[in-house]
């Protein structure tokens, strides 16, 4: 997913300088993203793969401490991701999620069960009413892509032996009146495929 054409202009700040500022912002807990409204600076050479590897400047990013840094300021607005300072905001482009949730805990059973996701930038999320689970079929190929909220309106990709996993502790149970084979969490049933397809 990337930006809309009239932000597609050369940003001036670097990513060394999106890096610093928002080092500097965060120094007492996550920063307030949802806070700053600084004015667009242009769109950043950066770039998140759908496998969550970051890129700048068609380079991956090796650092995962910057990686994390990075991951902290990300906001979306609308269709489009920014990295966002108290100073500065610049576009980057983001292929799937700007997450990938790569691990996750079960606790309890049943419908009180409980699933705590964790990404590769290690940001914690348990699936539930605030952070629900949906998940999203190839209009072709009815292949499907599972998604988490982590936070605000951010989601991560479960990734796939995740999925796999998820599907062995899934149960069938009754969604908007029809049976439908998904996950319980949080007192919440996340459907993901109707039990008939399944029987089929």
């Amino acid at each position: 997913m990337t930006n809309s054409k009239d932000q597609q202009k050369t940003a001036q700040p670097t990513a060394d300088g999106i890096a610093q500022a928002a080092k500097a912002a965060g120094k007492k807990g996550p920063p307030p993203v949802h806070l700053w409204n600084p004015e667009f600076c242009g769109n950043l050479d950066m770039r998140i793969a759908r496998d969550g590897t970051w890129f700048y400047l068609g380079t991956p990013i090796g650092r995962m401490p910057l990686v994390k840094l990075f991951s902290s300021i990300i906001r979306k607005d609308g269709d489009d991701y920014f990295l966002v300072t108290p100073v500065e905001k610049v576009g980057i482009t983001v292929d799937d999620a700007p997450f990938i949730a790569v691990d996750f805990e079960v606790t309890g059973a049943g419908q009180d069960q409980t699933i705590t996701f964790t990404t590769q930038v290690d940001d914690v999320a348990v699936a539930g009413p605030d952070n629900p689970i949906r998940v999203v079929r190839d209009k072709t190929t009815g292949a499907p892509s599972p998604y988490v909220l982590i936070r605000a309106n951010l989601e991560a990709l479960i990734d796939r032996k995740s999925f796999y996993r998820l599907v062995d502790i899934a149960v069938h149970s009754t969604f908007e009146g029809e049976k439908w084979f998904g996950i319980w969490s949080g007192g919440v049933f996340f459907p993901i495929i109707p039990s008939v397809e399944l029987e089929e």
